[in-house]
């Protein structure tokens, strides 16, 4: 069986710690089945979970269900609980537990988390940030209207809130812990996302560039760096039952988003050898997709493709409750995989990987080549050219062009629809996960359904020459998003469809929100950047106003309406919240709030 190398980080560690790499290294041996190694393309069948630990919390998550209230059931705080004993001991103690009728009852199972368990969240503690001020020296200057600059200092103290490091305990005894030992302080999302996560943290650098907290902002970086060297590529997040997936690749974006305000080349030199990891991670084994387009030529693309066949820990009991209407283990573990992968594309979930919007069993995420993963790496591509050629490596840096414009060259013979003027998701005929079989491309394969994804390729190319708009004028892509439907009262909807999950209608989040404002801002058209500003102006008055009746900042938000607070989805609304904090500064630093611009919902 393939397993992926494992990179040991070059740092100093106590013992426990190497102890730890070594115990996890070993899990990860067994659990991934496919290697990231070029011309390593066919995937094993993801393999059974090995991790001791996670199987006795969800044994625990599964008890806790048949006792508690399903309605109010939280799947994920049972696998985020740190041991107070040794596993065989907390487990002989679990064997013991009364039941009636195979329930335990209510009390006794409180008593056994209360007697053997830490609060969840208790392996994280509290991290000052040496580089927050109360307000910062040139902290948005083009705001204006002192209520609108009161509440973005706010937004501004709540990385205070956010901060945490890994507690003692989880680098003493890291087998009775699922949180990983990340090196440095971080910044969490917030609600029951206690923990540090791929995707989300860029939007969460961003936000942290306009609070002038450049320390804070390398040294999420520098944990993501470790999770890319420990485990070969970036996780989902810094639990040990995220190791079987990532989410999409923004590294490299961050490090240049450090680089273009601090000038730091040590910290891309650094950071240097694991975007170039990452980039052969997402190019190669299982998420490495051939097509031919109708002109015979060939194209290598990417797609998202979990290494997993077995229910998400964190919501397991809620994978199988969905799988029960399945007949066999084969359609099973399909739907495991799918769904997994789904949780890989940071859309999770939505009818965009679906094929029936209304049942979640009907994913088909491996056998859809997505338009923002490949503007995402066509991005990757351009930063790593970029900072090659800063560091005084030429070649590098030409084979990396190169590959940008291969990818470019893909993503408008697959997936660019000159009739509806936005890019457009393929499904594949197979999910065949052979990286050397070739597709054929057919037109009727592309998917004509409107997502906010469909316009994310004009947010690539922010800081490097050439861009994604010079294969196409951007005023045709500005008709197409004008007249798509997305648009709302409050801000960008991500789709259209109605389907009750949350990365569909009416969801608003802000990474979207942000993306496609961005690309029209910083594209050449007037016409764009006006559109570009009346979002930013939709957006940060719902966020304000949803602030201003509850004092929080959300997850995501109903665009239907301004300052609603966003329901859809498998669980409540999250507080916090990193990248809705993140957006809401970079957008006040782009555009500012002049003083005689209302904040109030119009």
């Amino acid at each position: 069986m393939a397993v992926t190398k494992i990179f040991i980080p070059k740092m100093p560690f106590k013992l426990s710690h190497v102890c730890y790499l070594l115990f996890f290294s070993i899990l990860i041996l067994l659990e991934i089945s496919t290697s990231t190694a070029a011309g390593d393309c066919a995937a094993d069948s993801p393999p059974e979970p090995s991790n001791p630990l996670i199987a006795f919390l969800q044994r625990l998550q599964s008890d806790a269900l048949k006792t508690l209230d399903p309605e109010s059931f939280n799947s994920k705080l049972y696998v985020d609980l740190s041991l107070k004993h040794d596993l065989a001991f907390t487990e002989a103690a679990f064997a013991t537990l009364p039941r009636v009728n195979g329930i335990i009852p209510a009390s006794y199972l409180q008593s056994f988390l209360d007697a053997y368990f830490g609060e969840a969240g208790s392996d994280l503690v509290y991290a000052e940030p040496d580089d927050f001020v109360p307000e910062p020296e040139g902290f948005l200057p083009k705001v204006e209207n002192p209520m609108v600059r009161a509440w973005a200092l706010q937004v501004h103290s709540l990385w205070k809130n956010l901060s945490r490091k890994v507690s003692d305990d989880v680098k003493e005894r890291p087998e009775r812990h699922t949180l990983l030992p990340l090196p440095e302080p971080m910044i969490i999302a917030g609600g029951v996302f206690r923990e540090l996560y791929y995707w989300d943290s860029y939007w969460i650098v961003r936000g942290l560039m306009v609070s002038k907290m450049y320390d804070t902002a390398k040294a999420i970086v520098n944990n993501l760096l470790w999770l890319m060297d420990v485990y070969g590529h970036v996780l989902n997040g810094a639990r040990a039952y995220y190791t079987n997936r990532s989410q999409p690749p923004l590294l490299s974006s961050m490090v240049m988003e450090i680089y273009m305000k601090t000038g730091d080349l040590a910290f891309v030199n650094k950071s240097f050898p694991s975007l170039v990891k990452e980039h052969t991670f997402w190019n190669s084994g299982i998420h490495k997709v051939m097509i031919r387009d109708l002109q015979g030529h060939e194209h290598s693309l990417s797609r998202y493709f979990a290494m997993w066949n077995k229910p998400r820990p964190e919501s397991a009991t809620k994978d199988e409750e969905t799988a029960s209407k399945l007949l066999n283990s084969s359609d099973k573990e399909n739907f495991y995989l799918q769904i997994a992968s789904g949780a890989e594309t940071g859309w999770d979930f939505s009818s965009r990987w679906m094929s029936n919007s209304s049942d979640l069993t009907t994913l088909l995420t491996t056998s859809i080549i997505p338009v923002d993963l490949n503007a995402f790496l066509y991005q990757v591509e351009l930063d790593i050219a970029f900072f090659a050629k800063q560091l005084g490596d030429i070649p590098t840096s030409d084979k990396f062009l190169k590959a940008s414009r291969a990818r470019l060259s893909a993503m408008y013979s697959i997936f660019w629809n000159k009739e509806m003027n936005q890019w457009l998701d393929y499904w594949l005929n197979t999910s065949n996960s052979d990286c050397e079989y070739i597709h054929q491309f057919e037109a009727r394969n592309q998917n004509d359904k409107i997502f906010a994804s469909n316009f994310i390729p004009l947010w690539t190319s922010r800081h490097n020459s050439g861009s994604v708009e010079d294969g196409t004028k951007v005023e045709s892509v500005l008709q197409s998003f004008q007249k798509s439907g997305l648009l709302h009262p409050a801000g960008i909807a991500a789709s259209l469809s109605k389907s009750g999950q949350q990365w569909d209608f009416p969801m608003g989040w802000a990474p979207l929100q942000h993306m496609i404002i961005e690309g029209f801002s910083k594209s050449s058209s007037k016409a764009a950047w006006t559109l570009a500003e009346d979002i930013a102006i939709r957006w940060i008055r719902t966020n304000y106003a949803a602030y201003n009746i509850s004092g929080k900042m959300y997850e995501k938000y109903d665009v239907e309406g301004c300052g609603k607070i966003g329901t859809d989805g498998v669980y409540k609304p999250k507080t916090g919240f990193g990248w809705s904090n993140g957006v809401v500064l970079s957008l006040l630093e782009e555009f500012g709030w002049p003083s005689d611009r209302e904040i109030a919902c119009q």
